[in-house]
């Protein structure tokens, strides 16, 4: 009997990382109707940093939360609707009651890898609204197996139905993957996924490692349209599960003539393994920092590439772009300071 994954899809959240926030209304109906019509069966929705998101400091988004909300709920019917949480900007009197009311049918409440204790609330009040809640683990690559288990016990204990754990920075190998997969598998009693990003080139290969590590939910995007590198590619993920003998119930030609649909619906961009990508994968930095540090590189006269790599010295992470200039100032003043010196 071949093994079942669960596949979520955050074309429509993580993608709007690409495009600064400004996916339009005709490009939510057309994907939502083309995943739909492949089987896809979550649609993850929003402001790329999630609901109650959208602001001056991480982007404003072009749509606002109700009509996103609106307009996916109109165009899903058989694909469950979900959205992605991070306390801190998303509200629950204001924001989860109005996306409860909207019909969301998952809600995937995110924190910090060492900040599990700030969803509590929030995926409380989900499960006591009847609807299901998944933990998500982001940044996981800056802790430690061991780390990373007590943290999503917490969110078990809190009521969370599932935990993701995610590489936001593409920093992570096979390895690194089935190393952490393996212990939350053995010492959760609720079922475990991945989501991957491709800075190294490894999103695929990482997926692959995490269900044979035993993850049975994987996230992917369509033609990998996500931050930075992007994400993992979904219609090769379908592909390569198929030839693996998984089962996603996933059709393969309708999930490639929305990748086809999506090439059209989301030009100009498309996701590539950049140099900075790289850079931001070896440094273990949010992939989404590319843009904010190329024009900090810019402004101050310093290589991005050392932005990087300050950056992660620092342990930056996603919503501290503030940082990003502070590191660009102080190089400033290094390479003035050697300058001056020589």
């Amino acid at each position: 009997m071949s093994k079942k994954i669960l596949i979520s899809d955050p074309t429509l959240r993580d993608g709007n990382h690409a495009v600064r926030h400004q996916l339009s209304r005709e490009s939510f109906i057309a994907y939502c109707r083309a995943a739909e019509a492949a089987g896809v069966p979550i649609v993850e929705v929003g402001h790329g940093n999630g609901l109650g998101a959208s602001s001056m400091l991480v982007g404003e988004c072009r749509l606002s939360d109700d009509e996103i909300l609106s307009i996916s709920r109109a165009n899903l019917s058989k694909s469950r609707l979900g959205i992605h949480v991070i306390p801190g900007f998303c509200t629950i009197k204001h924001d989860l009651a109005k996306a409860v009311d909207a019909g969301v049918d998952v809600f995937r409440i995110a924190s910090h890898c060492t900040e599990a204790d700030i969803t509590d609330r929030h995926i409380g009040y989900i499960r006591n609204a009847g609807k299901e809640a998944f933990g998500v683990l982001m940044m996981s690559h800056m802790t430690s197996p061991a780390i990373l288990l007590e943290e999503a016990r917490k969110m078990e204990s809190y009521g969370a139905e599932a935990i993701i754990i995610m590489d936001s920075a593409g920093a992570y190998f096979p390895d690194d993957v089935t190393e952490r997969i393996t212990t939350l598998v053995n010492g959760l009693t609720i079922p475990v996924g991945f989501h991957g990003h491709n800075n190294l080139g490894m999103a695929v290969i990482n997926s692959v490692a995490a269900v044979n590590a035993g993850a049975s939910i994987i996230d992917g995007t369509i033609r990998g349209f996500g931050a930075g590198a992007g994400n993992t590619q979904l219609e090769v993920l379908v592909a390569v599960f198929e030839r693996l003998g998984f089962e996603t119930g996933i059709d393969l030609y309708k999930i490639l003539d929305a990748a086809d649909i999506a090439e059209k619906e989301f030009n100009p961009v498309a996701p590539y393994i950049s140099p900075l990508s790289i850079v931001s994968g070896l440094a273990g930095v949010f992939s989404g920092f590319a843009r904010p540090v190329g024009q900090a590189a810019q402004e101050y006269g310093v290589d991005a590439r050392d932005i990087f790599f300050g950056l992660g010295k620092r342990n930056a992470v996603a919503g501290q772009e503030s940082l990003i200039i502070e590191v660009a100032r102080d190089l400033a003043a290094q390479n003035a300071a050697v300058k001056g010196e020589s």
